[in-house]
């Protein structure tokens, strides 16, 4: 009757061990942190306008200049007419700015905008920045591109 006791005793004290590894392994080993906000439509900081951004080809090019437009919208969803709009940005993680000076240069109607001077010059995660001034008050909103 000792012996089985023995065997009980010896098998509980492997369990416990293996427990006690997979709980060390599953502790160091790295997790992947969730990515930036890669949406292409918004509120704004302060919740005054709804932003979309999108490529006016519909795809993003490495290396090229480009457009983009950007649509805004107020909260209760009418288009925004006649806002200022100025742009920076840049590559967080690298900590430089954009290798161009892209600017909002046309009203397309509807509340679009058309950014031109939009240029990505290599991989990674690429933020823009849009100041907006308009009728109805001054925002922000940061657009995330990882490329």
């Amino acid at each position: 009757m000792a012996s089985i006791w023995r065997y009980i005793l010896a098998g509980l004290g492997l369990a416990a061990l293996l427990v006690g590894i997979l709980a060390v392994v599953y502790l160091t080993a790295p997790h992947s942190a969730p990515g930036p906000d890669t949406s292409r439509s918004k509120k704004t900081a302060s919740g005054l306008f709804v932003a979309s951004f999108e490529p006016e080809r519909g795809v993003i090019r490495q290396g090229e200049l480009q457009s983009w437009l950007l649509t805004l919208k107020t909260a209760a969803g009418a288009p925004v007419e006649g806002a200022a709009i100025t742009v920076s940005g840049g590559m967080p993680q690298h900590n430089h700015g954009l290798p161009t000076s892209p600017q909002a240069t046309d009203y397309l109607g509807e509340g679009r905008y058309r950014i031109d001077g939009v240029k990505f010059t290599m991989s990674g995660w690429w933020q823009l920045r849009f100041a907006i001034s308009a009728a109805a008050g001054s925002d922000s909103v940061v657009f995330n591109i990882v490329l």
